[in-house]
């Protein structure tokens, strides 16, 4: 059985795969980040869903504290004028559906 959070978590880990290329033209590190922030959205989200009580609930708060360093990093591309906000707009909102996912989650 799929689990949509998990799965919309991967689409975002393949729509960032040309945005991230674009950062780290221009600043490796920052590129690296977010690319170890999407990777530990989908394995925090792929653990949580085989834990139990109390230790799944915080893998789900380590999820979605990473979803939010992303969604920082790729802000602060924009900032940096590596990539146009129309470069981010699906795959933010993508973010942002998994960080309702793994709000509702959390309860």
């Amino acid at each position: 059985m799929r689990f949509d959070a998990l799965e919309v978590a991967l689409q975002i880990a393949q729509d960032l795969k040309g945005p991230l290329t674009k950062i780290r033209q221009h600043d490796r590190e920052l590129a690296d980040q977010a690319q170890r922030a999407t990777n530990g959205i989908a394995l925090q989200i792929a653990e949580a869903s085989k834990r139990a009580d109390r230790d799944r609930v915080y893998r789900y708060r380590v999820a979605a504290g990473s979803t939010h360093e992303l969604d920082t990093a790729l802000r602060l591309a924009m900032c940096w004028g590596y990539l146009d906000e129309a470069d981010l707009l699906p795959v933010r909102a993508l973010i942002d559906r998994v960080r309702a996912m793994l709000w509702r989650l959390q309860r």
